[in-house]
């Protein structure tokens, strides 16, 4: 299952609610809160998250969630 990490700077963006809907939906997926990813510039502008090491953002916490939860089916 994947390795998804998100920025605990970036909940302002609403990035709490994709960690819980993820949470939920994918038990078994590895997510990790970090204080900070390193990618402040991104951060400040929308929401995001590393899934296997892959940089996504989108316009809003319930895009992002759509285009992690896309990912995570693939894999099945």
């Amino acid at each position: 299952m994947a390795e998804i990490r998100f920025c605990e700077n970036n909940f302002s963006h609403g990035t709490d609610e994709v960690v819980e809907k993820i949470k939920k939906e994918f038990p078994k997926a590895a997510i990790d809160v970090e204080p900070c990813l390193g990618f402040c510039g991104e951060c400040a502008q929308a929401p995001y998250a590393i899934v296997d090491d892959e940089f996504i953002q989108a316009d809003d916490p319930d895009d992002l969630y759509e285009v992690i939860r896309e990912k995570l089916s693939e894999e099945g």
